[in-house]
C-alpha cells in the first residue's frame, strides 16, 4: 500500500531535505523529550514541562530563520512539500503563537489536578500539524496535517475531565469537527478523481479551463465548506461557542488563533494553487462566507454577556474579515494573500493579549460575566489599559495594530475594482463600526462602572509568565500599527511557489 503511494500521486521519491523539515523534526523531538521526562521523573518532572516545551519552540524558530537567510525555495515530494516565504512566514507565527499559549498556560495547567506532559504533549503536536499544513501543496498532505493538528485539539478541549463543560466543549467539538472532515474529504475525493492526482498544482491544470462541470463544482464547494467549519465562518461556526466557553482559557486562545489560522492557510493555498482558474465557483461562495460572518458574528456578539462567548462571536466576525479578500482573489491575486496574512499577524497578537487579561482578571474574580469587569480601573489600572488596548485594535481604532488589518482588506477589496469587491468593501465598513459597540461595552464596564461591593478590589497580581505574554503581544499590537512596515516587509511579492 506505501510503496503504491508515489505512483498514485504522481510523486518521484527524492532524498530528503533535512533542512527544510527541520522544524517539523525539531517539534517531533522535543514532544518526544517531554514524554520521556514525564515517564523517567513522574511527578517531579511537572516543574520543568512548561519551560521544556516553550524552550522547544523557540529552538524550532532557528530553522526558520535559516531558511528564511538561504533564501531558496525547497521542494519535496514531487511538489507536495514545499518550503517558500508563504511557508516560513506562517511557521514562524504558528510557533510564537504557541510560545505566547504555553506562557498563558504555565501557572493556569500548574495549579490544576493533571499531570502536565499530556497538555503540552497534545500541543507541540498540534503545532506540529500546522506548521507541516504550511508547506503542504497536495490535498493528502493537507488533510494529514489538518486532522493532526485537529485530534489533538478535541483534546484538549476537554481537558478539564471534571468539568460537564469543558466535557461537553469537547465533544461538541469533535463531533462537529469530525462531520466537517467528512465533507471536505469527499470534495477532495472528487478532485482527485477528476484530476488523477492529488497536488494542488496538477488539480489547477484539471479544473481551470472552460466551464466547470458539476464535480468541479460540487468538489470546490465541499472543500470550500469543509474549511469553512475549521475557521468557524458563519453558518459552520456553531461549535465554536459553546467549545470556547467549556475549554480551558488558554486553550481557548489557541483554537481561536492559531487553529483558526491553520484553516485559513489551508484556504488560501486551495484558492491560490488549487483553484486559481475557477473562481466563478469559488468567489460567490466566499462573498457569502465573509458576508454572513462578519454581520452574524457582529449582530449576535452585541447580546452577549459572557466575555468568553463574546470573543468567540467577536472571532466569527474576524474570520469574516479574513475570507473578503480570498472572495477576490481571482481579481488581485497575491494581494489578497498578503491581505490574508496581515490580518492573521495582527489579529493573533491582539487575540492573544486580549485572553492574556482574561485569564489574569478571571484569576481575581473566577468569573467571565462581563459584569465581572466593572469597576477594573480601581484596583488593576494596567490590565484595564491594556485590555483596552487589545479591544479597541479589534475594532480597527488607529493607531493601535487593527486599523492596519482592517485597512490591508480594504485596499484589497477596492483594488479588485469589481462588484464583488465594492459590495464586501461597503458591508465591512458597517460591520467596524457595529463591532465598536460590544468592544466599548466592556471598556465602558471597566472604566466608569463600580465594582460591586463584594468584590476583592486590592491590588491584583499577575504571575511573570502572563506579565511577558501581555508584553509580547502589547508589544506587538502597537508596533504593527505605528510601524505597519514590519509586517509588509515580510508579505510583498509572490508568496506561494507554484511547484510544476
Amino acid at each position: 500500500m506505501i510503496s503504491s503511494l508515489p505512483s498514485i500521486a504522481g510523486f518521484v521519491r527524492p532524498d530528503i531535505d533535512w533542512h527544510a523539515v527541520a522544524p517539523e523534526l525539531t517539534l517531533l523531538g522535543v514532544g518526544a523529550v517531554v514524554t520521556l521526562l514525564d515517564i523517567v521523573l513522574l511527578e517531579r518532572g511537572r516543574a520543568y514541562t512548561s519551560a521544556l516545551a516553550g524552550i522547544g519552540l523557540l529552538v524550532a524558530l532557528i530553522p526558520i530563520v535559516t531558511l528564511a537567510a538561504d533564501g531558496t525555495t525547497r521542494e519535496m515530494f514531487g511538489g507536495a512539500f514545499v518550503v517558500d516565504d508563504f511557508a516560513l512566514i506562517l511557521k514562524a507565527m504558528f510557533i510564537v503563537v504557541a510560545y505566547i499559549v504555553v506562557l498563558l498556560s504555565t501557572n493556569y495547567i500548574a495549579e490544576g489536578d493533571y499531570w502536565e506532559n499530556e497538555y503540552y504533549g497534545l500541543m507541540l503536536s498540534a503545532v506540529m500539524g500546522m506548521v507541516l499544513m504550511a508547506s503542504a501543496r497536495d490535498l493528502v498532505t493537507i488533510f494529514v496535517a489538518l486532522e493532526l493538528l485537529s485530534i489533538p485539539a478535541y483534546l484538549l478541549a476537554a481537558w478539564r475531565k471534571a468539568d460537564p463543560k469543558s466535557n461537553e466543549a469537547g465533544l461538541k467539538y469533535y463531533l462537529m469537527g469530525v462531520f466537517a472532515s467528512a465533507i471536505m474529504l469527499y470534495g477532495m475525493s472528487l478532485l482527485f478523481g477528476l484530476a488523477g492526482d492529488t497536488r494542488l498544482s496538477a488539480i489547477s491544470d484539471a479544473v481551470s479551463g472552460g466551464d466547470a462541470n458539476p464535480v468541479v463544482i460540487l468538489g470546490i464547494i465541499f472543500v470550500i465548506v469543509g474549511f469553512a467549519f475549521k475557521v468557524s465562518g458563519f453558518p459552520f461556526h456553531t461549535w465554536a461557542p459553546d467549545t470556547y466557553e467549556g475549554a480551558p482559557t488558554p486553550v481557548t486562545a489557541f483554537l481561536a488563533v492559531a487553529s483558526k489560522a491553520a484553516g485559513f492557510v489551508a484556504l488560501m493555498q486551495l484558492v491560490h494553487a488549487g483553484f486559481p482558474g475557477r473562481d466563478d465557483v469559488y468567489q460567490p461562495l466566499l462573498w457569502i462566507l465573509a458576508l454572513g460572518s462578519m454581520t452574524a458574528g457582529n449582530l449576535i456578539a452585541l447580546r452577549q454577556e459572557n466575555i468568553v462567548r463574546l470573543m468567540a462571536y467577536s472571532g466569527v466576525s474576524q474570520a469574516g474579515f479574513m475570507l473578503a479578500p480570498l472572495a477576490v482573489a481571482g481579481d488581485i491575486g497575491d494581494d489578497a494573500l498578503s491581505a490574508v496574512i496581515i490580518y492573521l499577524l495582527i489579529y493573533a497578537a491582539m487575540n492573544l493579549g486580549a485572553f492574556a487579561v482574561i485569564i489574569a482578571v478571571a484569576r481575581r474574580t473566577a468569573s467571565g460575566e462581563i459584569s465581572s469587569y466593572a469597576g477594573l480601573f480601581k484596583y488593576a489600572p494596567g490590565m484595564t489599559i491594556l485590555m483596552t488596548v487589545f479591544l479597541f485594535s479589534l475594532a480597527g481604532i488607529p493607531p493601535l495594530g487593527g486599523w492596519f488589518a482592517k485597512f490591508a482588506v480594504f485596499r484589497a477589496l477596492v483594488d479588485a475594482n469589481t462588484g464583488w469587491g465594492y459590495s464586501l468593501a461597503a458591508i465591512a465598513a458597517v460591520n467596524s463600526v457595529i463591532a465598536l459597540f460590544y468592544y466599548a461595552k466592556v471598556a465602558r464596564m471597566m472604566w466608569f462602572e463600580d465594582a460591586p461591593e463584594e468584590a476583592d478590589t486590592s491590588a491584583l497580581r499577575v504571575p511573570p509568565s502572563l506579565i511577558a505574554a501581555l508584553g509580547l503581544t502589547a508589544a506587538a499590537t502597537l508596533l504593527f500599527g505605528i510601524y505597519p512596515a514590519a509586517i509588509t516587509h515580510f508579505t510583498e511579492g509572490t508568496l506561494i511557489a507554484l511547484p510544476y
